[in-house]
């Protein structure tokens, strides 16, 4: 072989490499493009951009219409896992590539097919709207208001329907959001928010929630490398999302956060928790992984049960199987259940839903509609105990990506207003997520503000504010709180609210100036109390306490303070303002009827101990009588020394010596050693109570009065009738 044919056969050796290696470069393309598809049909939008840029990476040059396409396709996918950057530059990208294949393809044809100019459109029109909102989002208003123009000339000059009301839509709001952005920031609101390093990890760390009888606990979602599982997430290439908790101490200072303790978290997604008024119910959302299939967001519910949060259940809202369910928030009152959800019906994007949870049945879902739902995305309820509904969305006009808005429900009208919070609390950001300590401004939310990375991470913020509350204890007389006790609040401005108290049995609501108030505090098995209250205009935070102390009506209850001279019947003039308070509880509760028992400790003989105790019942008797009482509701007792102090809880507490259950009988009280113990024990054996006999006193009169009683029908003619008929008589 002489030079010239070695020269050439190296030569077609190289090119046969050469073109082996287009080819094998191709496949490897196509290849990763299908392995994209696949991971994008699942929702997993990080490993999908993964292959879509080694297939854009592979692509010649030259090929400028696949290179846009693909450069289109991983822009997307950065776009729903706020990698905002490179979605921005890879729709840059995108667009660039096929407007030069189109001119190409334009200047090689002369004209081109109609399908081919729509098809051109097609991908160009949305994928300009898009590009236009990420700018937004990273705070490039000028660019985001061009590209917003030009979505705008594009649809309206295109002679094929290339876009829809729902794009026209969030452009022209978008366009709006980056002109209003840049006055916002040029004139804050009052919020101030601040950072809040000890909640955050090296990943995301979002929906915060606060919790508790003092909203000392900060439950939250977060993607720390700590969560439970070793996979990584195909959506955003971070670990499966878990809820963790960080609690106050003693001194009011937030701790270290730590994996909530039970059966929440496990391998799967779970996060985005909220409660209901009363913390015994947990709603979260949860995301099962499949490989072969789409992951599609569900809502748990779990109970709580000896500070622990039990296995989650699942929360049936739909039969559609085809839709996520997330986000859950549940409405001050208990009743409904807010939730995201992208199931048909809606606005476009995530609409905002709700269903009732009020017995065992659930309702059926309502969209909430507009103007709080959008053709974007609304996500992320919250309330504020006096029913502002908060909430992000990316489809009203705002300063880019999530902002938080506050929609107020007229009471008469029931129609919505919506509000932008603005800046300090929203920015170019997702901002999103927040949580309220009771019924002040203030609390947490989430944002990826300043994070190339996009992850989140968690806020505080405050907003001051006048505010009158109340501040109110339900709890039983003699005894402890009261977590099932209801309080009704009615105002002579229309106020009618019916207010869930907390597990210490306490509560808190806002209450307006001028404005009459009567507080009815209830529990079942217990009498009603009654408080009135008139808040006064005040240019100062006030906080008004009220106590709701409940009379058992399944066991006696003592009537403290009541004093009377000694070895006599006669009251003690200090005794006067506790039985003032048992006036008025029976008149508060005018259909009850009680015994009135006065007791003595073992000092003095049986009969002379029994003949004094009557006589003090009797007393009492009578000055209840001369306060407006009725005499046939009132029965005086004396028990003499027969009926020893059993001891309470309370007792036990006040006294150490004593146990919960110990009857202080006179064998009891002489084996104490010491004299002070027995004279306690004697001091909770001198006493006056009551207990209720019947709770139908006045209803049979009211029944007769208003309904003509048939010749045979047997009226009660007294009290052991009345007795008879009475279920809770004793």
């Amino acid at each position: 072989m002489n030079t010239w044919q070695r020269t050439h056969h190296i030569l077609y050796i190289v090119m046969a490499a050469a073109v082996a290696m287009v080819v094998l470069v191709a496949c490897n393309a196509e290849s990763s493009m299908r392995k994209g598809d696949q991971f994008y049909a699942r929702g997993e939008y990080f490993d999908a951009a993964t292959e879509y840029k080694n297939a854009y990476n592979k692509t010649a040059t030259k090929d400028r219409s696949k290179r846009g396409e693909r450069a289109l396709k991983m822009a997307d996918c950065y776009r729903r896992i706020n990698y905002t950057a490179k979605g921005v530059g890879a729709y840059q990208n995108g667009i660039r590539y096929l407007d030069k294949a189109h001119a190409d393809s334009r200047k090689q044809k002369g004209e081109l097919l109609p399908e081919e100019d729509s098809a051109y459109l097609a991908t160009i029109v949305p994928a300009t709207l898009h590009l236009a909102r990420l700018q937004q989002k990273s705070g490039d208003y000028k660019n985001a208001e061009k590209n917003y123009l030009a979505y705008r000339d594009l649809s309206a000059n295109s002679p094929y329907n290339v876009s829809t009301l729902q794009m026209d839509t969030l452009a022209t709001n978008g366009l709006i959001g980056c002109r209003l952005a840049q006055l916002w920031k040029q004139k804050p609101t009052l919020h101030t928010v601040k950072k809040e390093p000890i909640f955050a990890s090296r990943r995301s760390d979002y929906s915060p929630a606060l919790f508790g009888d003092d909203w000392d606990q900060l439950y939250f979602t977060t993607t720390r490398p700590q969560a439970i599982g070793d996979e990584l997430s195909g959506i955003t290439g971070t670990k499966y999302a878990d809820i963790w908790v960080s609690k106050k101490d003693e001194k009011g200072k937030w701790q270290m956060p730590e994996a909530v303790e039970g059966e929440l978290n496990t391998e799967l997604e779970e996060g985005a928790c909220a409660f209901s008024p009363d913390g015994k119910t947990m709603y979260l959302t949860r995301c099962s992984t499949d490989p072969d299939y789409p992951r599609y967001a569900q809502i748990v519910s779990s109970a709580r049960s000896d500070a622990a949060w039990a296995k989650p259940q699942d929360v049936r809202i739909s039969k559609d199987t085809l839709s996520s369910f997330a986000h859950p928030a549940v409405s001050p009152d208990g009743l409904w259940l807010y939730f995201v959800s992208d199931m048909p019906g809606g606005h476009g994007g995530k609409d905002i839903w709700r269903i009732s949870i009020e017995g065992s049945v659930l309702g059926g879902a309502e969209n909430l509609g507009a103007p709080i739902n959008t053709p974007g995305d609304e996500m992320f309820p919250t309330f504020r105990p006096n029913g502002e509904l908060y909430f992000s969305s990316d489809g009203h006009p705002g300063m880019g990506g999530l902002d938080l808005f506050c929609a107020r429900q007229d009471t008469i009208t029931h129609q919505w207003t919506v509000e932008n919070l603005k800046y300090p609390m929203n920015s170019a950001a997702d901002d999103f997520g927040m949580t309220f300590e009771g019924v002040h401004n203030r609390g947490f939310f989430a944002t990826n503000r300043g994070d190339a990375r996009g992850w989140d991470h968690i806020m505080s913020f405050e907003c001051p504010e006048v505010l009158q509350t109340v501040k109110g204890w339900v709890y039983e007389k003699d005894g402890y709180e009261l977590p099932a006790g209801l309080v009704y609040m009615v105002g002579n401005d229309g106020t009618n609210q019916k207010l869930s108290v907390r597990g210490d049995g306490s509560f808190t609501v806002v209450v307006q100036p001028q404005v009459h108030y009567i507080f009815l505090g209830t529990c079942q098995g217990y009498l009603n109390h009654v408080e009135e209250l008139y808040v006064d205009t005040s240019s100062v935070s006030n906080e008004y306490v009220l106590q709701f102390p409940l009379a058992s009506m399944g066991s006696p209850v003592l009537v403290e303070n009541v004093f009377y001279a000694f070895d006599s019947a006669q009251l003690d003039s200090a005794s006067t303002e506790s039985l003032d308070r048992l006036t008025a509880l029976l008149t508060e509760n005018p259909n009850v009827t009680i015994e009135l028992s006065s007791h003595c400790d073992f000092r003095g003989n049986d009969q002379y101990n029994e003949r004094l105790s009557q006589r003090r019942a009797e007393s009492v008797v009578r000055y209840l009588i001369d306060h407006g009482i009725a005499a046939d509701r009132l029965t005086p007792k004396g028990y003499g020394e027969s009926r020893p102090k059993v001891v309470k809880r309370r007792n036990a507490e006040q006294n150490p010596f004593l146990h919960v259950g110990d009857t202080l009988t006179e064998a009891y009280i002489l084996k104490l050693p010491d004299e002070a113990q027995r004279e306690a024990c004697n001091a909770l054996n001198r006493r006056t109570e009551f207990r209720v006999l019947r709770t139908t006193y006045g209803l049979f009169d009211k029944v007769a009065a208003t309904k003509p009683t048939e010749p045979d029908q047997r009226q009660p003619q007294s009290d052991a009738d009345a007795d008879a008929a009475d279920p809770a008589a004793p």
